[in-house]
């Protein structure tokens, strides 16, 4: 995942995360559902949005030097 993507995904997490739990707060009012029961979506959703973000690395990281003597 680019750069550009990743970026995207960060910048829509917060607002994601707030509408979730909106439309959670509605189904406890609106339907026979309480939040207590629908709350594990929150998890799937931020679950879901972790996965998209994909592994975040340090621009400066730079992979360590094989050890001496080759792999073993």
């Amino acid at each position: 995942m680019n750069e550009q993507a990743q970026n995207l995904t960060r910048a829509i997490t917060g607002p994601i995360i707030l509408i979730t739990v909106g439309v959670l707060f509605l189904v406890d009012r609106f339907t026979g559902f309480s939040f207590g029961q629908t709350w594990p979506v929150l998890l799937i959703v931020i679950g879901s949005l972790r996965l998209l973000g994909g592994g975040r690395r340090k621009r400066d990281y730079i992979d360590p030097p094989p050890p001496p003597g080759g792999a073993r």
